[in-house]
């Protein structure tokens, strides 16, 4: 099944219409309170790191599943180019990254990076979660996809050595303690935030 598509801005327009459609599905799909809970608060997370996109962004948000297991979609058109793809898939794993707090201020400066032109720096920070197109990227594999995979980064979290501030911020969010998993990643002209959830 595959919800209707929400028009959004990052002036909130459509936030209200998407947190309703995440009630509907739902209602339609007869979770229980706790899971329909859940479906929403991930809904409310994309949201909220939506609003927090600088400048003027429209994306498209919806939900579908098969089984009970979900997808949560969000999807802004990019000015993305073989350049960018190109130092995604190369990017190392050194640096830090003092500008986005907590997860979800990641995964919006992540989103909000992959969809800007071949000029921007990708802070070093978010190197360990990106799999190549043909390493288990997915719904996402297929042919010039840069994917960040949001396991593959907490699995690099659990095994570097040094202070764990990082690890704590993981512990402490809730997208990270509800979804199965988090892919952003970069088709043609698309960037698309994908959240799974499996009930």
């Amino acid at each position: 099944m595959r919800s209707d598509i929400i028009k959004l801005t990052s002036e909130g327009v459509g936030v209200d219409e998407a947190l309703k459609q995440a009630e509907a599905v739902a209602a339609f799909k007869a979770l229980p309170k706790k899971q329909a809970i859940h479906l929403r608060l991930l809904t409310e997370e994309m949201m909220g790191m939506m609003q927090a996109l600088t400048g003027e962004r429209e994306a498209d948000f919806w939900i579908e599943d098969e089984d009970l297991a979900f997808t949560l979609h969000l999807r802004t058109a990019t000015s993305m180019n073989a350049d960018l793809r190109k130092k995604l898939l190369s990017a190392s794993t050194t640096g830090k990254n003092a500008a986005a707090k907590g997860i979800i201020g990641k995964l919006r400066e992540l989103f909000e990076r992959m969809s800007e032109p071949s000029d921007s720096e990708m802070p070093d920070i978010y190197a360990a979660g990106f799999c190549h197109p043909d390493a288990g990227a997915g719904a996402m594999a297929m042919v010039n996809t840069a994917v960040w995979s949001f396991n593959r980064y907490k699995e690099s979290l659990e095994n570097r050595p040094g202070p764990k501030e990082d690890w704590d911020e993981l512990e402490r969010s809730v997208i990270a303690n509800i979804a199965d998993e988090i892919k952003i990643g970069i088709r043609d002209n698309t960037v698309e935030m994908i959240v799974y959830k499996k009930f």
